[in-house]
């Protein structure tokens, strides 16, 4: 493996009753696309979310890009980390932009109370241009599509010019076309940024072909990781998702959500 950036010890997770994470532990090293998949609550996000120094240990380490997590450090972490999650519902009379939402991602770097300046707006062009929405860049961010809004999120998420790219089902809810367009962008970003991406999906339609390495988690804890070649076969997926062989190649045919 390449230098490792994120090393993750026997981490153990756990909201109020559930435990989300039970002792898990991961290396994934620089440049690497890692995709995550497994049903729902089997702490796919949980996982990320420890990656970006958001979530709270009962146990274990998490060391990302040279520093271990820790109560006081998840801030200054987080900006070295983009994040975009599932496409969200937002209102049409949302008073902002396209390219004014795409220069949120600024503030990590510049914080809260900066002006941003020609270079910072510069940035958030070059992000726009790299998505494809630059001729939107004027368009109240409420009246695009599902899959515009996503490429203005991965655009935002750009703007802070992260060495990590955690990518939370990143195409839910979107239709096929968009999601084969937001596939096919990440796998440009993610060659062309050269960065390392964590990509969670529990729809297997949807696991970019790009995938370097595959994790299978279900239950909080990590269940297999390897080649998609190695992991991804009917026998394995049928375990994972507790149904005969039969269905997942159905479903994984029919381009159904698992």
């Amino acid at each position: 493996m390449s230098e490792t950036v994120i090393d993750i010890e026997n981490a153990v997770v756990s909201y109020r009753e559930d435990v989300a994470l039970r002792g898990v532990s991961l290396k994934v090293g620089s440049g690497e696309f890692v995709g995550i998949i497994g049903p729902n609550g089997a702490g796919k996000t949980t996982l990320l979310t420890i990656v970006n120094g958001l979530g709270k240990l009962l146990s274990g380490r998490v060391w990302v890009l040279g520093h271990y997590l820790t109560p006081g450090n998840g801030h200054s972490l987080r900006k070295k980390v983009g994040y975009v999650a599932q496409v969200q519902n937002i209102d049409p009379r949302m008073p902002m932009n396209v390219r004014e939402v795409v220069m949120i991602g600024r503030y990590g770097l510049l914080g809260l109370l900066a002006r941003p300046g020609k270079h910072d707006w510069k940035v958030v062009d070059e992000m726009l241009a790299l998505v494809g929405m630059s001729h939107l860049a004027r368009r109240p961010i409420g009246h695009l599509s599902g899959g515009e809004q996503q490429r203005v999120a991965i655009a935002r998420c750009l703007a802070q010019e992260p060495r990590l790219f955690l990518l939370d089902e990143p195409t839910a809810s979107l239709d096929w076309k968009a999601q084969t367009d937001i596939l096919e962008l990440v796998k440009q970003i993610h060659d062309s940024r050269h960065l390392t991406t964590l990509f969670v999906t529990h729809d297997l339609n949807c696991l970019p072909v790009a995938c370097d390495r595959i994790v299978l988690m279900k239950e909080g804890l990590i269940w297999g990781e390897g080649s998609p070649s190695e992991l991804l076969t009917d026998n394995n997926l049928g375990r994972l998702y507790d149904m005969p062989v039969s269905e997942v190649k159905k479903r994984r045919g029919e381009n159904i959500l698992v």
